[in-house]
C-alpha cells in the first residue's frame, strides 16, 4: 500500500490506474479507524479494482466548541490496519492542501432541508461541512464507487441526493452498522468513552431495538414512542439529544402511512456524543 499527501500525488496515480482501464473505489474517513472503517475497505475490494482511503479531520465540519483538535490521530496505525484490509492507496492530504484560501474563502455545497434536521439541528453547518469535503474528494478521485457507513443514516442520504442532484457519475454504497458484542456501534469517539459510561453504552441500542419492536407490531403513536424512548434513555444514565422516528428515504417524520421507517438517535454520555440508527420494513 502506497501513502501521498498531495492532490497532485493522488491524480497521477488514479490517472495512471484509469489508462490501465481498473476501476476504482474510495472510502472517505477522518482516520482512527476501526472495525467499521475495515468493513467499508473490504466492501470497496469486492466492488472495484482500486481502494483509495481517504484520512482528513475536516476543520468545516467542525463547531467552534467540538473535539477538532482533539479528535484522535492515529496515522501509523490507520496505515498498518488498511494494509491489511487490501487498501490500494491511503490519500493524507493537509487542511492547506484542501483549503489553500482558508475556510473563510471555501466554496460551500449545501445540500438543503435535508441537512437541517436530527444531526443538523444539533450542530449547525456540519453537514455543510461534509458535503463540501465530500463533494471535492469524489472531484479528486473521480470514483466508481464511493462507500459510507450506515451508522451515520443522515450523511449517507444527504450524500446520496447531492450525488444525484449534481449528477456526480459515481455510485454511493451504504454499508451495515458494524457493532461489539454488546450492541454498541462501532465509533472512533467510542475511544473518549470512561469505564464507566462504556458500560453504560449499549442501552442506546436496546431502547432503539424496543422501539423497533414496537413499530413492527403496528404502533404509529411516534411522538409517544419517542418521548418514552428519552426517558429510558435518562433512566439508562443516558442524555437524549433526539430521539426521531422517521421516513427512511426521506428523513422527514414518520406518518402512519410510511412501510419503510428508520429509527435515528443521539445521545451524551459525559461529554461524549454518540449517535445510532434501526432502519425497518413494516
Amino acid at each position: 500500500m502506497r501513502t501521498v499527501n498531495t492532490v497532485k500525488e493522488l491524480r497521477a496515480m488514479v490517472r495512471s490506474w484509469r489508462q490501465q482501464g481498473k476501476t476504482i473505489a474510495l472510502v472517505p474517513t477522518m482516520g482512527n479507524l476501526h472495525e467499521g472503517h475495515l468493513s467499508l475497505v473490504r466492501k470497496a475490494a469486492e466492488a472495484a479494482d482500486i481502494v483509495i482511503t481517504s484520512i482528513f479531520v475536516n476543520p468545516m465540519q467542525f463547531g467552534a466548541s467540538e473535539d477538532l483538535d482533539s479528535y484522535p490521530r492515529t496515522l501509523m496505525e490507520d496505515q498498518s490496519m488498511l494494509a491489511g484490509a487490501g487498501n490500494t492507496l491511503l490519500f493524507t492530504p493537509s487542511a492547506a492542501d484542501i483549503y489553500p484560501a482558508g475556510l473563510a474563502h471555501q466554496t460551500k455545497v449545501m445540500v438543503s432541508d435535508i441537512s437541517e434536521g436530527h444531526c443538523g439541528a444539533s450542530r449547525p453547518g456540519h453537514f455543510d461541512g461534509v458535503s463540501t469535503v465530500v463533494t471535492m474528494l469524489l472531484n479528486m478521485v473521480q470514483p466508481d464507487f464511493a462507500l459510507f457507513g450506515e451508522k451515520d443514516l443522515q450523511q449517507l442520504t444527504i450524500i446520496r441526493k447531492l450525488v444525484r442532484d449534481l449528477m456526480l457519475p459515481v455510485e454511493i454504497i451504504g454499508v451495515a452498522i458494524v457493532r461489539d458484542r454488546d450492541g454498541l456501534a462501532k465509533s472512533s469517539r467510542n475511544g473518549y468513552l470512561s469505564i464507566e459510561d462504556r458500560a453504560l453504552a449499549p442501552a442506546l441500542y436496546k431502547i432503539l431495538q424496543t422501539i423497533e419492536k414496537d413499530l413492527q407490531s403496528g404502533d404509529t403513536h411516534f411522538a409517544r414512542l419517542s418521548e418514552h424512548a428519552k426517558t429510558e434513555l435518562l433512566n439508562a444514565g443516558l442524555r437524549p439529544d433526539y430521539v426521531n422516528i422517521v421516513n427512511s428515504q426521506t428523513l422527514k417524520p414518520a406518518t402512519a402511512d410510511d412501510r419503510e421507517l428508520a429509527i435515528l438517535a443521539a445521545v451524551f454520555l459525559g461529554a461524549t456524543r454518540l449517535i445510532d440508527n434501526i432502519s425497518l420494513v413494516r
